[in-house]
């Protein structure tokens, strides 16, 4: 049986980034991955890809909305899906050999099958041709499953005309009407790009709150530019049929007790993922899985099996690739008997729609029903000279400080660039920083920045290009 100090399983964010620390650490280390490239669901058909779509539908609707207004004509404006495709593939492509490069300069093993763990910190593979093998781990086996996506009775997917989030990325046409179940994160997202493209979009959603897990002023905000965008998003909705006839998908909707009846050319469902976990996956070990699929964790992510971590998707928490990557360094580390911690209560959140909203941290909700006394300060990008150069004026910054200690407790943005706006008030909040530390940063100008800086002196009142709020 071949030996190996750290096997990893599973080649995702936070399976490969573990096997790549690992290595780095001095460990000798394989990692057993199913799929014939590396990069998981987030590089091959979620996060990078998607990216790339959002990229060119933006593009796309600025050529064909907005250059008039900068005096730039082009004339007709036209969609080529195959080379938007095209570009895709290649830029995913692009990547995952980027990871086969970097496993073979770090010296990891890397072998293709579905890995199983089994005692003894012993992994089996099952190959594509059914063959199975055995290898054994002497320090660590770090399990990264990962999700798949959740499927509803009502609407099943076909892979046809009802789709989920990967079928939604491979579309050869732009749809004349794209039904959207469930408005997340990939709802908004999927729907976003189809609908800058040209496509008529209705968004399903059960709840009645749109995005329930931001804060509220952030959510209402974007709610209000997303139908301003063309996006018809019904609250709610409760999907009750979906049927596929062949040339369209009916689908029937109950509102407020009443029932609607839609025909869409394509329809995405987008109701969330859940763990890739099976028993069968862990057998004869004492590693636990949950009644929702997650396997059962501390908060360095060990499992109730000596020597075994588990990370990403398939355990507690946010279901986002960084948060993946940070727990396979932390696993990593911790069987090198390192120290080694992720701040749970920091992990970014982002919707990469135009604009992009970003979060991190407590909302105001959440300060208000801890009974947290608290100053916001927010700042409108319609105020900042840039954001209104680059055409992208809708939105703001918003910071939730501690009133007695100025500490930053919550930050909230929605507008260009939030992504990596938000950044700067994330490694602000990781060191308990407070709003006076970003007031007395200097910020060039002019500079989307300059709304985080304002937003952070508001908190103060004391911003310089917006009247303050008395208290």
């Amino acid at each position: 049986m071949q030996e190996f100090d750290v096997v990893v399983i599973g080649a995702g964010p936070g399976g490969y980034v573990a096997a790549i620390r690992a290595a780095q650490l001095g460990f000798k280390v394989a990692c057993v991955e199913k799929a014939s490239s590396l990069g998981g669901t987030c590089l091959n058909v979620g996060c990078i890809p998607s990216k790339v779509l959002l990229e060119t539908a933006h593009r796309f609707h600025q050529a064909k909305h907005e250059f008039s207004e900068h005096g730039i004509s082009v004339g007709e404006v036209k969609i080529d899906v195959p080379t938007m495709l095209g570009r895709k593939a290649n830029i995913v492509g692009q990547l995952t050999s980027g990871i086969a490069q970097l496993f073979q300069a770090n010296g990891i093993t890397r072998i293709e099958g579905l890995g199983k763990l089994r005692a003894n910190k012993t992994v089996e593979i099952t190959a594509a041709d059914g063959k199975t093998s055995t290898i054994q781990a002497k320090k660590g086996v770090i399990l990264a499953f990962g999700s798949v996506p959740v499927e509803i009775p009502p609407a099943r997917t076909d892979g046809k005309n009802i789709v989920d989030s990967t079928g939604a990325l491979a579309f050869d046409r732009v749809p004349e009407k794209l039904g959207v179940i469930g408005a997340g994160v990939i709802g908004l997202e999927l729907g976003s790009v189809w609908q800058a493209l040209g496509s008529e979009v209705v968004v399903f959603e059960a709840l009645e709150n749109f995005l329930p897990m931001a804060d509220k002023q952030l959510a209402t905000e974007a709610l209000k530019i997303y139908k301003k965008q063309g996006l018809d998003i019904k609250l709610g909705a409760k999907v009750q049929k979906a049927e596929n006839k062949g040339q369209g998908v009916e689908v029937t909707v109950e509102v407020a007790g009443e029932k609607q009846v839609y025909m869409f050319d394509k329809l995405l469902v987008a109701v969330g993922r859940k763990p890739n976990t099976s028993q069968d996956l862990v057998e004869g070990t004492a590693v636990k899985i949950g009644e929702r699929g997650f396997i059962e964790v501390d908060e360095q992510c060990r499992t109730a099996e000596p020597g075994v971590f588990a990370i990403g998707d398939c355990v507690r928490g946010a279901m986002l690739a960084h948060k993946a990557e940070e727990e396979g360094v932390m696993a990593a580390e911790v069987i090198a008997n390192e120290h080694a911690e992720v701040r749970y209560d920091l992990i970014p959140s982002v919707i990469y729609t135009a604009p992009e909203v970003a979060w991190v941290g407590k909302t105001e909700e959440e300060l208000k029903a801890a009974g947290i006394a608290y100053n916001k300060g927010d700042f409108p990008f319609a105020a900042n000279g840039r954001a209104k150069a680059m055409n992208t004026a809708a939105g703001f910054v918003k910071v939730l400080t501690d009133a007695q200690t100025g500490e930053i407790l919550g930050s909230h943005i929605i507008g260009p660039c939030a992504s990596e706006l938000l950044h700067e008030l994330v490694i602000t909040m990781n060191f308990y920083g407070n709003s006076e530390d970003i007031t007395l940063t200097m910020h060039a100008h002019p500079t989307l920045a300059e709304a985080v800086h304002e937003a952070a002196m508001a908190a103060d009142n004391r911003a310089i290009h917006k009247v303050n709020k008395k208290r």
